[in-house]
């Protein structure tokens, strides 16, 4: 079985603290969500009256903090801002500890409301420029749509971030950031997927402590739209009945509804304005995409037996649920939680499809060790031996 490693920098470097005093921590990364974290120390009074990590000028308010894992190598799970502190002072000074909260870089992004008119760009165009203005590198994929001001002008009331992930939604994309990346692009369905989640396979291969499925066959649902253009008046009808985004197994969500229960459902978009027929048509699109991934997971993972990051914003393949339910899946969210129990992923993940295509790999991931690794951070057992204070 593999061991993690678990990094933390803080603004004086990295961080590594006594085996009695690291809890536990926890690093959620969703895709809809910012980052967070939650580090949990044991906090211990001093001789002159302070107390560790509590009176730690590393640890106080707005204090850079970023959390690397892995196995043979580390990646970046996120880089943010403390933004809670919670000390709590228990009557033996054994048992007081101090949890440290926080949340990655777009935090910064998310504090200040504006009241701005962008005119004659594209959603994209205006993505990257506020990603610039805050210092990240954008990673932005072009949406088609410029917004002419003699037809609209679009209009933010709200902080940058909100903005961009309001944008985002009506394009099919997410909105997020990576480090010193922000993201502005539709979500990543092809391509290779991450190593091999095993459900229900031989002991030396399973690495998912429970895994559960929803399915859902009230989904896909048609969309269409009607509205009057403003300088015209004609009216403007568009429609959606099928996907353009990549379906994840061999039959979609279209391919479920059998004779007797059609035709599929349908809605009409309303109370919603666009500039043109060209936005009404993105905007039924990926409301239809939505609505097709009609199959949803959860799960924990064994991160020792696993040896892998889960991330969120890329595929996963999953096999030993059935033949129905086997093959790739969308990842939405994973919780890394790091305690004296071992290492578990929390993840959540979607899809489009029912069974394997056929081009799944479903043979067992087996990492190779390094020789040249260090010691990880290792973390406390809980409850502690506890021991009398001096002072």
């Amino acid at each position: 079985m593999a061991q993690e490693r678990l990094i933390l920098i803080t603004s004086t470097g990295v961080f590594n603290p006594p085996r009695t005093e690291l809890l536990s921590l926890e690093v959620e990364l969703d895709n809809e969500l910012a980052g967070m974290f939650k580090l949990r120390l044991a906090t211990r009074l001093q001789p002159n009256g302070s107390w560790t990590y509590v009176d730690d000028e590393r640890f106080q308010a707005w204090k850079p903090l970023i959390i690397r894992a892995g196995f043979n190598t580390t990646e970046e799970l996120i880089s943010g801002y403390i933004t809670h502190i919670k000390p709590d002072f228990q009557r033996d000074p054994a048992h007081c500890t101090v949890e440290i909260w926080g949340m990655d870089r777009s935090v910064l992004m998310d504090r200040e409301e504006k009241l701005l008119a962008w005119r004659q760009k594209t959603d994209s165009a205006i993505a990257a420029e506020i990603f610039r203005s805050h210092n990240f590198i954008p990673d932005v994929a072009l949406t088609p749509v410029k917004h002419d001001e003699t037809v609209s002008t679009i209009i933010q009331r709200e902080t940058d971030m909100q903005f961009l992930k309001r944008l985002a939604l009506r394009n099919g994309y997410e909105c997020y950031v990576d480090g010193n990346i922000g993201c502005f692009k539709p979500p990543r369905l092809e391509g290779n997927p991450q190593p091999l989640l095993a459900v229900h396979c031989d002991a030396s291969e399973t690495n998912v402590n429970y895994f559960s499925l929803q399915l859902n066959a009230l989904t896909p649902t048609n969309v269409a739209m009607m509205q009057v253009d403003r300088l015209n008046k004609k009216t403007r009808e568009t429609a959606v009945d099928s996907s353009l985004q990549p379906v994840l197994g061999r039959r979609a969500a279209s391919e479920i509804l059998p004779p007797h229960v059609r035709p599929p459902g349908q809605v009409y978009v309303s109370g919603n304005p666009t500039t043109g027929l060209a936005e009404m048509d993105i905007l039924c699109q990926e409301l239809y995409h939505q609505a097709a991934w009609f199959l949803n997971a959860e799960g924990e993972i064994d991160g020792n037996h696993y040896a892998h990051v889960l991330k969120p914003h890329q595929t996963v393949t999953i096999k030993g649920i059935g033949e129905a339910y086997k093959g790739v899946y969308y990842v939405t969210h994973v919780t890394h939680v790091f305690r004296a129990s071992g290492y578990t992923q929390l993840f959540r993940a979607k899809r489009n499809a029912l069974m394997p295509t056929g081009a799944e790999d479903f043979t067992r991931f087996t990492p190779k060790p390094n020789p040249y690794l260090f010691d990880p951070v290792p973390y406390a057992s809980e409850p502690r031996e506890t021991k009398p204070n001096p002072y």
